[in-house]
């Protein structure tokens, strides 16, 4: 680029990145049956995921406002509480229990993430403008118009995952949550194509979080909270966008000081594939363990192989876990654990607590269980190793597979059978089997926070796809306050 291109103060057009989002969160109509029903189910989920991390401490010290006493009455309701927040506050409060226990659905592609984390502004946004609307005397925003809003929050945070790493760069893919958070509540708030371009121009240039609280030796609880962040600033950039605050076209391709150029080494983003609704209908659903993705059936595996490890736990010679190339690269992990986020990213501790215990839920990664000394005797065991037919299936857009194979190895020269497993009861060819785990997970979780009456009814409505879909939201969020 030429010393004139970079001192001209022409102002280009926008982005091509910017406008294709801009015109499929303004233009593109969702017909798909399947991500309807899929986008059902994610919200299912993700308020059980909510719900499950109410009755954890670390989290709910961060709950309420920023500033205590800074409530709005008449504003964002908070499920399984009974605060009343600002929008942007209500979406770090409903981002942060979603995401706490690492427990919401799954992207996997070259870059990874969790869309359900833009639930949190979008639920927010939801119930603010219909309680906004219904004060007015207007008609509130519907549970359709909501999972619409899921559906192509999906799709803009999936496609952007397919071919672009950012964790190849230490970045963190939180950015994702808060670009496509952006798109979407700048829609629900009415605005239009020009607005959403400058809206998602800020959250590009706003750059990203580092990655080090994921991985050793940093790891820690921000990674259970930067998702609320991302979906609440996406708010807070909707917002200021909506009074006319301006945009910056070439946020991304600036030669010198744009994203491209400052954040991802002069790479241009790919958009492989149109955005429909390809990412709701493929989501990855974690149902049965609370575990970092890439784990999942390795844990799968370790519990088929309990009964006959668990009287043997001292036998042991070796442990061999067979995982793709990410999961190697992201949860392979030795040494001393510091906390509970860092155990729930590291395999070998997924592993060794339900060949141990028969069970992973999130408990099992507070100190009181991590003190049990086979614990660490097992990691010690560990040998873990890339499959390269696991990686291959991994990055196959046909596929999306998450294998990991498994087998224990004695001291007198005996061993289990290899046990292979390769793809999760969340992945969408185990739907048939995944969906009613799913619906357990969702009334247990609800059960430990919500009164008998509020269950049943939010569980007769989940039941009952029409009445759900032209619920008011604000009605639909006022069955999840807590007394």
């Amino acid at each position: 680029m030429s010393s004139s291109d970079i001192r001209s103060a022409k102002r280009p057009e926008p982005d091509l990145v910017l406008t294709k989002i801009a015109d499929y969160v303004c233009d593109y109509r969702v017909d798909s049956e399947l991500a309807y029903d899929t986008a059902r189910y994610c919200l299912m989920d993700t308020l059980a995921c909510a719900f499950q991390a109410l009755s954890f401490p670390a989290c709910t010290r961060l709950l309420g406002p920023i500033v205590p006493g800074a409530t709005l009455p008449g504003g964002a309701r908070v499920p399984g509480t009974s605060f009343e927040l600002e929008p942007v506050m209500a979406a770090f409060n409903i981002g942060a229990l979603i995401r706490w226990l690492d427990f919401n659905d799954t992207w996997l592609a070259a870059e990874w993430g969790h869309p359900s984390d833009n639930l949190g502004g979008i639920m927010a946004t939801a119930d603010y403008l219909s309680r906004q609307a219904e004060a007015h005397g207007k008609d509130p925003l519907t549970i359709h118009e909501l999972l619409t809003a899921m559906i192509k929050a999906h799709e803009i945070q999936g496609v952007l995952a397919l071919e672009n790493s950012y964790n190849r760069v230490g970045l963190d893919h939180v950015l994702l949550v808060r670009v496509a958070t952006t798109a979407v509540v700048t829609r629900m708030l009415g605005g239009d194509r020009e607005t959403i371009i400058d809206a998602l121009s800020n959250a590009w240039i706003d750059g990203c979080a580092l990655r080090t609280y994921r991985h050793a030796p940093n790891t820690g609880s921000r990674k259970s909270w930067a998702a609320g962040d991302a979906t609440s600033r996406g708010v807070r950039l909707a917002l200021m966008a909506m009074t006319g605050e301006m945009g910056y076209p070439s946020a991304l391709s600036a030669p010198g000081w744009g994203y491209y150029d400052v954040l991802f080494k002069g790479k241009e983003f790919s958009l492989p594939q149109d955005f429909g609704s390809y990412v709701m209908e493929n989501i990855l659903f974690k149902i049965s363990f609370p575990a970092e993705f890439h784990a999942q059936t390795a844990v799968e595996c370790a519990m088929t192989l309990h009964r006959q490890v668990k009287d043997r736990l001292g036998e042991i010679a070796k442990i061999v876990i067979e995982t793709q190339e990410p999961g190697i690269r992201i949860i392979d992990k030795t040494g001393p654990l510091d906390n509970p986020a860092d155990r729930d990213h590291c395999i070998q501790y997924m592993v060794a607590v339900p060949l141990a215990f028969g069970r992973l839920v999130a408990d099992d990664y507070e100190d009181d269980v991590a003190a049990d000394p086979r614990i660490d005797a097992l990691r010690d065991s560990m040998e873990v190793v890339e499959n390269k037919d696991f990686t291959t299936s991994y990055f196959d857009p046909e596929r999306r597979y998450i294998g990991n194979a498994l087998q224990v190895f004695f001291k007198d020269g005996s061993s289990t059978e290899r046990v292979e497993v390769e793809f999760p009861i969340g992945h969408r060819k185990r739907r048939e089997e995944g969906i009613p785990v799913l619906v357990k997970k969702f009334e247990h979780s609800a059960a430990e926070q919500l009164d008998e009456g509020q269950c049943r009814a939010l569980n007769e409505l989940f039941a009952d796809p029409q009445r759900l879909s032209v619920m008011a939201v604000s009605d639909f969020m006022a069955m999840m306050v807590q007394a």
